[in-house]
């Protein structure tokens, strides 16, 4: 077995490791972070649907007042349309 030749083979292996950097917590001063006037706006039209409610009040109400007043008519036809597209029929 040849010494020499392990050498070589040593001195390639320590050339292939990665270097860790002295100080790579650090951010460097160049780095900044700016957001697009799009992603500004995603973000107000996102707050503000987040703070709508889902239920519309006014009209649970309007249709409560129906009901209670005997007033409040469907139509079958469209009621069966609804159930069939809900259950993909």
């Amino acid at each position: 077995m040849r010494i020499d030749a392990m050498s070589n083979v040593s001195q390639l292996y320590a050339a292939n490791r990665t270097k860790k950097s002295a100080n790579s917590n650090s951010v460097s001063p160049s780095d900044k972070f700016e957001l697009s006037q799009a992603g500004k706006d995603y973000q107000v039209a996102k707050a503000a649907v987040a703070g709508a409610s889902d239920v519309r009040e006014d009209r649970v109400a309007q249709i409560k007042a129906a009901m209670a007043n005997g007033t409040y008519n469907i139509s079958n036809e469209k009621l069966a349309d609804k159930m069939l597209d809900y259950f993909d029929i």
